[in-house]
């Protein structure tokens, strides 16, 4: 069993930046991709970014990478995402979830992920 708990949302303006923090309670962090994902009311999760066990990273876009930063402390047992420039359209709530297949394979797709955190709600202002 793995406990992910987000923290770091809140409100803030547009331009803005965030640093969203998931902490785990596993023995075995350090083998899992973790990755981000966001979501808005009516749609599915959508994927953020993503980093694998050897710390190679995943990003949506050049856009989202361009303004995103996901990294991980494996003696922290947390992966973070920094958010920077923030937009409207970042909204949403933001979930951190845990792929447990230890592979090289950086997953981008929710249905790959075993476990979720309750995700951590993030609105910009306009």
């Amino acid at each position: 069993q793995v406990h992910l708990a987000e923290s770091g949302g809140g409100l803030v303006e547009a331009g803005g930046s965030l640093r969203l923090s998931c902490a785990a309670s596993t023995r075995h962090f350090n083998r899992y991709t973790l990755g981000w994902f966001h979501q808005t009311p009516g749609k599915d999760r959508e994927f953020v970014a993503a980093v694998g066990w050897r710390g190679d990273t995943k990003y949506n876009s050049d856009s989202v990478k361009e303004r995103f930063t996901i990294s991980r402390d494996n003696a922290e047992k947390t992966v973070y995402l920094e958010m920077n420039n923030l937009k409207p359209e970042d909204t949403g709530i933001y979930y951190c979830g845990a792929d447990l297949w230890y592979t090289d394979h950086i997953a981008a797709v929710g249905s790959e992920y075993d476990y979720w955190g309750q995700g951590t709600q993030v609105t910009v202002a306009s």
